[in-house]
């Protein structure tokens, strides 16, 4: 099994590598092909090469012409079979923690609690891809207070490093009576303002830890992006009366994260390569948005 994972990590890591001669070609292509159907001549610097390059275009098709990327390869059997979670957190975990997790357990449909012991990461994840579980969710504390949120996604990567701010959980509300119960149903999925490439990366990692709803559902799961902070709310929706009586109601919990981190491998690997970081001079640029146009 492991000699099969360091191979199969490889030629993960060669496909990924060879993605820039691909968008390369893909490109030289896309320009022959704008000439010969807008009947202008071909560019000079690939007139040495338009032989070889029309004999590719005439041999594709319209799953071949696009070239494929490491995402789609991250991602590839996610529409076969639904997410499954396991929520673990950093070792001694302290009450407030293990009451937010046991929630967050709840709020990812096929999540399973893990109590984390004395184990270490590299053994967890081993046991997760034997028993194939797509994502691990790690969450870490300070002095008892929710502060950090690990989604690495299996066998492969990415994992996705999270800020945790302001965390409320459903115990905390005053009016439980008004929160009712929690719903089990396959949530219906918000995400909003994630428009820039990180954006779109962000909301990507977050939405496969989700399987597809069925449309009569009544239960939303929001994933909001303000200023690079990303706001978790969570409803249910009731009609009282005609289509236009709709009632949100907030079931909790409901918390803010902060991406700080990308990186193209599983928490385990400290040798994997940084996707995306947050340096510390990203820290005043006040104005600029980088989940966001």
């Amino acid at each position: 099994m492991l000699r099969r994972n360091i191979r199969l990590r490889r030629e993960y890591l060669y496909r990924k590598s060879l993605e820039g001669k691909e968008r390369l070609l893909y490109e030289k292509k896309r320009k022959i092909r704008e000439a010969l159907q807008e009947g202008k001549s071909i560019p000079t610097e690939l007139r040495n090469e338009e032989a070889a390059l029309r004999r590719q275009i005439d041999l594709e098709d319209e799953n071949t012409a696009v070239p494929r990327t490491h995402i789609d390869d991250e991602y590839a059997y996610a529409a076969e079979k639904d997410p499954k979670i396991l929520l673990t957190t950093s070792r001694d975990p302290s009450a407030p923690l293990q009451q937010f997790v046991k929630e967050l357990s709840i709020v990812f449909p096929n999540a399973q609690r893990m109590n984390r012991g004395g184990q270490v990461i590299s053994e967890i994840i081993e046991s997760c891809r034997a028993h194939d579980y797509t994502d691990v969710v790690l969450v870490h504390e300070h002095r008892g207070v929710p502060d950090g949120l690990i989604v690495c996604h299996l066998p492969f990567g990415p994992t996705a490093y999270f800020g945790l701010h302001n965390v409320v959980t459903r115990h905390e509300i005053k009016d439980k009576k008004a929160i009712g119960t929690m719903p089990e149903a396959y949530p219906h999925l918000v995400l909003d303002n994630f428009s820039s490439k990180l954006g779109e990366r962000s909301a990507n990692i977050l939405k496969h830890l989700f399987p597809v709803p069925k449309p009569d559902t009544k239960r939303i799961v929001t994933f909001s992006n303000q200023s690079d902070y990303i706001s978790f709310r969570h409803h249910i929706y009731e009609k009282h009366g005609g289509p236009k009586s709709i009632e949100l109601k907030e079931i909790g919990p409901r918390f803010e994260l902060r991406l700080y981190q990308i990186k193209l491998g599983t928490v385990d690997q400290a040798e994997a390569q940084i996707e995306w970081v947050i340096r510390p001079y990203m820290n005043t640029t006040k104005k600029r948005k980088f989940l966001s146009n």
